[in-house]
C-alpha cells in the first residue's frame, strides 16, 4: 500500500513536459497549489528551475531544427488545432472546475473561459488554412518571380499570468502552433493547473514530441532564463509592467522578438444622455459593475476608472454602490456565487493598501473597503475582499494612476466632451476603454480620440478572436489574436527568382 501511495505522489509531481515526457523537476522541488477560497492546498506540482528551463529549450530547439512540425503542411496543422478544440469541448466541465479552483473565479466564468479557448484554436486553424501560400510581388519584369512568404519564427518562450491561465496560454499557443513553431510555456507558479491539462490535450491530439514543452516554476528563475536564453527566438509575456520591463531587458541582448501585454488602467466614460431613460440608466450601471468586478477586478481590461458626467454622477454612483453591496461573494464553485476571492493573500493585501492610500488622499468610500464576514461558502481563511467604490477621486491618487488588480472602482467626473477625453487618456497605460452615449456622432468622435487598443461603445469586456488585442503606451508591444496575433509568431521572407539569369557585366574583367 505504501509503495502505491508513493507512486501516485511521484506521478502527481511530474508536471514538467520536456521533449514529449512528463517529468519531475531536476532538483526534486515541488510547490503546493492553494485554493484561494480557503487557502488550503489541493494540488502539488513540480517546481522547476533554470536547469529545467534549459532542458525545455533544448527539446524545443531540437524539435524545430530537426523535427517535422515546422514543415508540416498547413492543412495538417490546422486539423490538429481543430482536434484540440474538440477535446476542450469534451473536457469543458473538468477544465472549468479546475480553472475555478485554481484562480478563484466562479465556475461559470471558468466554463466561459474554456469556450473562448476552443474558439481561439478554431480561429487560428481557419486563419492559416485559408491563407494564400505567398504574396506575389510585381518586379516589373516577366523574367522575375518574386514572392513574400511567412515562416515560423522558431522556438517561442510563452510566459502567462495567473488571472486567466488557460485563456492566456491559448492566445499564445494556438497562433504559435498554427505558424509552425515549437515552444516552452511557463504558467504562473500559483495557477498552473489548466495549462498542464492543455499540454496533455495537445499530446492527445497528436502533436509531435518536443513541439510543446512546459516548465512550472517561478518567474524570477524560469521566466528570466527563458527571456535571456540564446536559443529562444521569441518571448511572449503577459503580466505586470515591472515584470514585463525585466523581460524586455533580458531579451535585448539576444535581440529576440518580444511581445508584451502589460495590463491597463481602463476608463469607462458615461455621458448623461446614456442615462436619460430608465433602461439606459439601468444598463449603464449594470455594465459599470461588470466592467469593474468580474473576476474580482483581476482583469487587465477591467473598467476600474468610472468617468461619469457630473449632472448624473450622484444618482449613478449611489445606485452603483447599492448594487455592489448586493454582489454575492463566495467560493467560485458554490451555487449563486457572483464573485470569488482574490488569487492570493498578497493580492488582497495589495488591494487593501491601495484603498487605504485612496482614503488618506481624500477619496470617499461609498461601499466595500473591507474583508467580508465569513459564511458557509466564504471561509474565514479565504482571500475575499468586498467590491469597493471610491468616490471623489482624481488623477493625483495612486489608486487612479496604478493598476490595482482587485475589486476597486474609482469615480471621476467631467462636464464637457473634451474634459472626458482628456481624463480617459490621462494614463500611462492604453489597453482598453469604453464610452456610453446615445449620440452616434459623439460615440465615433470619442472612440476615435481615445488612445487605447480596444474601445467599446455602449458595452464593456467583449472580445473576438478575429480582432487584435493589445494596447498603447505602457500596456505593451505587439498584438494577440487576429491576423496580427498570428504575425507575431512569424518571420517574413522575400524570395526573388531570376528566371532568365545572364551576366551583368558590371565589372569589366
Amino acid at each position: 500500500m505504501a509503495n502505491t501511495t508513493d507512486t501516485r505522489a511521484e506521478r502527481a509531481h511530474r508536471t514538467l513536459h520536456l521533449g514529449g515526457e512528463w517529468r519531475a523537476a531536476a532538483s526534486g522541488a515541488t510547490r503546493e497549489i492553494l485554493d484561494p477560497a480557503d487557502a488550503l492546498p489541493f494540488a502539488v506540482v513540480a517546481e522547476g528551475d533554470t536547469h529545467d528551463a534549459d532542458l525545455a529549450v533544448a527539446a524545443a530547439r531540437h524539435a524545430f531544427d530537426t523535427g517535422d512540425w515546422p514543415r508540416t503542411p498547413v492543412a495538417e496543422r490546422a486539423a490538429l488545432l481543430r482536434r484540440v478544440a474538440g477535446l476542450l469541448v469534451r473536457d469543458r466541465e473538468e477544465l472549468g472546475l479546475l480553472e475555478s479552483r485554481d484562480a478563484g473565479k466562479t465556475l461559470e466564468e471558468g466554463r466561459v473561459d474554456v469556450d473562448c479557448v476552443a474558439d481561439a484554436f478554431r480561429y487560428f486553424a481557419d486563419l492559416v488554412a485559408a491563407e494564400a501560400p505567398g504574396r506575389v510581388v510585381d518586379a516589373g519584369s516577366p523574367d522575375v518571380h518574386s514572392v513574400v512568404v511567412h515562416e515560423p519564427v522558431g522556438v517561442c518562450a510563452l510566459i502567462t499570468p495567473w488571472n486567466y491561465p488557460l485563456l492566456q496560454a491559448s492566445w499564445k499557443i494556438a497562433p504559435a502552433l498554427a505558424a509552425g513553431n515549437t515552444f516552452v510555456v511557463k504558467p504562473s507558479e500559483i495557477t498552473p493547473l489548466t495549462t498542464i491539462a492543455l499540454i496533455g490535450l495537445l499530446t492527445e491530439a497528436g502533436l509531435p514530441a518536443g513541439v510543446a514543452n512546459l516548465v512550472t516554476g517561478p518567474g524570477h528563475t524560469v521566466g528570466a532564463r527563458l527571456a535571456d536564453h540564446p536559443d529562444v527566438d521569441l518571448v511572449s509575456f503577459t503580466g505586470g509592467l515591472a515584470s514585463g520591463t525585466k523581460v524586455a531587458h533580458a531579451a535585448a541582448d539576444t535581440v529576440k522578438k518580444v511581445a508584451l501585454e502589460l495590463g491597463g488602467k481602463n476608463p469607462n466614460v458615461v455621458f448623461a444622455d446614456a442615462c436619460a431613460t430608465e433602461e439606459g440608466f439601468d444598463t449603464a450601471v449594470d455594465q459599470a459593475l461588470n466592467a469593474a468586478f468580474i473576476h474580482s477586478g483581476q482583469v487587465c481590461s477591467a473598467g476600474s476608472r468610472l468617468i461619469v458626467e457630473e449632472s448624473v454622477r450622484e444618482r449613478f454612483v449611489a445606485e452603483l454602490a447599492r448594487r455592489a453591496r448586493l454582489i454575492r461573494l463566495g467560493r467560485g464553485t458554490a451555487d449563486g456565487v457572483e464573485c470569488g476571492p482574490l488569487v492570493s493573500e498578497r493580492q488582497r493585501e495589495r488591494t487593501e493598501e491601495y484603498v487605504a492610500s485612496a482614503l488618506a488622499e481624500g477619496a470617499a468610500l461609498r461601499c466595500g473597503g473591507k474583508r467580508p464576514e465569513p459564511s458557509s461558502d466564504r471561509p474565514e481563511t479565504g482571500w475575499f475582499y468586498e467590491p469597493t467604490v471610491l468616490d471623489h477621486c482624481h488623477r493625483g491618487m495612486r489608486v487612479v494612476r496604478e493598476e490595482v488588480f482587485g475589486p476597486v472602482l474609482t469615480v471621476e467626473t467631467f462636464r464637457t466632451e473634451d474634459e472626458a477625453v482628456t481624463l480617459a487618456n490621462d494614463t500611462e497605460y492604453g489597453l482598453a476603454g469604453a464610452v456610453w452615449t446615445t449620440d452616434a456622432g459623439r460615440a465615433r468622435r470619442v472612440a476615435g480620440r481615445l488612445r487605447h487598443g480596444t474601445v467599446w461603445i455602449n458595452d464593456f469586456h467583449p472580445y473576438l478572436p478575429q480582432a487584435e488585442w493589445g494596447g498603447y503606451g505602457r500596456s505593451g508591444t505587439g498584438r494577440e489574436l487576429g491576423p496580427a496575433g498570428l504575425a507575431e509568431y512569424r518571420e517574413t521572407k522575400h524570395v526573388y527568382q531570376n528566371l532568365a539569369p545572364r551576366p551583368v557585366r558590371w565589372f569589366a574583367g
